[in-house]
C-alpha cells in the first residue's frame, strides 16, 4: 500500500457526465441520472483500501442521512481490476449489498473520471453545490486506521450542514487533503 494525498490545489472543477458501469444494477449509467439540484457527493472509493474499510460504516450511515436531505452521493471506483481483483465490479456489487449501499456505485474502468477529477487517492471526496460549483473537496475526517481518532465524518458533515444551512464560506472550494490508497491506474 502507497499512502497518498489528495491535491491541495483549488480548482473549479464541474461536474461531467460520465456514462459507466452501474455495478448495483449492472447497467451503464449516466452519472447525471442520480443527480440532486441542491449538492452532490462525488467520492473516489474502492473494496481495498485499508483507508476506506476503516470509514465504510460510517460513509453508509453519512450518506444516508443526507439523502433525506436532497444531497445525492455517488461513488466511482477508478482502479485496475485486473491487477486488484478485489476491486472488480462483481466484487463491488458484493461490497455494495455487505454494506447497503443506497447510492450508486460506478466503475471507471477508463479512468477517465479520476483523471477529469484529478483524483489520486481513495477515499477522496468532491462535494459539488448543485452540478456545478466545487464547494469541497478532501477528506471524510481526521480518522485514519493508524490512528485513535473516531470515525465520524465531520469534515464531510460540516461541508454539507452549511450547504442545507445556506451558510456557504465564502472562499471556497475548501480543500481538505484526504490521504489513503493510490489510485491503482492502468499501464
Amino acid at each position: 500500500m502507497v499512502i497518498t494525498y489528495s491535491s491541495n490545489k483549488k480548482t473549479k472543477t464541474t461536474i461531467k457526465n460520465f456514462l459507466l458501469l452501474e455495478v448495483n444494477t449492472w447497467k451503464k449509467q449516466y452519472i447525471n441520472t442520480f443527480l440532486s439540484n441542491k449538492a452532490n457527493v462525488i467520492m473516489f472509493i474502492c473494496n481495498h483500501c485499508p483507508y476506506v474499510k476503516h470509514i465504510n460504516i460510517e460513509l453508509v450511515r453519512l450518506s444516508n442521512e443526507f439523502m433525506k436531505k436532497e444531497i445525492s452521493f455517488i461513488a466511482i471506483n477508478s482502479n485496475n481490476s485486473e491487477k486488484y481483483p478485489e476491486d472488480s465490479p462483481k466484487n463491488m456489487k458484493k461490497i455494495s449489498i455487505k454494506y447497503n449501499y443506497q447510492f450508486p456505485y460506478f466503475f471507471d474502468d477508463k479512468q477517465e473520471a479520476a483523471k477529469y477529477y484529478g483524483a489520486k487517492c481513495t477515499p477522496e471526496f468532491f462535494i459539488f453545490l448543485r452540478k456545478d460549483k466545487l464547494y469541497y473537496h478532501g477528506q471524510f475526517d481526521d480518522s485514519r486506521p493508524s490512528n485513535k481518532i473516531p470515525v465520524t465524518g465531520m469534515s464531510i458533515r460540516n461541508a454539507l450542514q452549511n450547504i442545507i444551512d445556506n451558510n456557504l464560506i465564502k472562499n471556497y472550494p475548501i480543500v481538505n487533503s484526504s490521504c489513503g490508497c493510490n489510485i491503482k491506474w492502468n499501464s
